[in-house]
């Protein structure tokens, strides 16, 4: 199948079904500067959705605990992955060993002063900055955005533009969202960092992103060939009974 055959086929498709919002969705033209957003949660929500990878539906992972609420759009990076690369930046940047990726597309906060009624939508978002999580052992970065053409919050451009009460709430949310009162703390933020940093989380985890699943494309291609081959092959065979 030539490339100019598999582009037409993939519109096709695309055409007709909806595409899964982490593999599906492209993380922008502009990236790492200006990146794809895919909300699962805004504040309002009193659940934590979360996306299925197998089905790409959003899922209630759990019910809010207490009284904490996302403080701004939550998400991932669409074609984004968290493994060798994210940690290796970890350790490099926080002086620890033994970090994992921990499996999942790259986690966002987008900025907007604007009220977002439902989650499951894809935002154009500029990084400015992040968290330097480490859940349980894991590289769990948080890329903090403003929404792109945001009257408000359009105007920071790195993570020390931000009032310090936003930064503290952002990090309470983490540092406690999944946590019971008796429970051990397992959740440290170790850095917070500006835009160079939060670039560079992306890229690497977009290689991570291609590392694992960047033949995506290629094995769809060579499944419909092999398809279409065995297709005609039962049509000569039917043909010469």
């Amino acid at each position: 199948m030539s490339k100019e055959s598999f582009l037409k086929l993939w519109k096709m498709i695309g055409l007709r079904y909806t595409s899964h919002p982490w593999h599906g969705i492209p993380i922008g033209d502009n990236a790492p500067e200006e990146i794809s957003a895919f909300i699962e949660v805004i504040p309002s929500d009193t659940v934590k959705y979360e996306i299925d990878k197998q089905s790409g539906f959003l899922k209630i992972d759990r019910p809010q605990k207490f009284s904490n609420i996302v403080p701004a759009l939550y998400g991932f990076v669409p074609q984004t992955y968290c493994k060798e690369a994210v940690a290796e930046f970890c350790m490099e940047k926080s002086g620890r060993t033994g970090i994992v990726g921990d499996d999942d597309p790259l986690d966002i906060c987008v900025l907007t002063e604007r009220e977002v009624t439902h989650g499951n939508i894809i935002v154009s978002a500029i990084p400015i900055g992040g968290f330097r999580m480490i859940d349980g052992g894991e590289a769990d970065d948080k890329i903090i955005a403003v929404l792109k053409s945001d009257e408000v919050y359009g105007r920071w451009t790195d993570v020390s533009d931000i009032p310090e009460t936003i930064i503290n709430r952002l990090q309470h949310y983490f540092l406690t969202y999944k946590q019971l009162p008796k429970d051990t703390p397992n959740v440290e933020i170790t850095h917070v960092y500006g835009k160079e940093e939060a670039l560079e989380v992306i890229r690497r985890s977009s290689t991570d992103y291609q590392e694992a699943y960047g033949n995506l494309e290629e094995a769809l291609s060579l499944t419909m060939l092999e398809a279409f081959n065995f297709s005609q092959r039962q049509q000569n065979l039917l043909k010469n009974i």
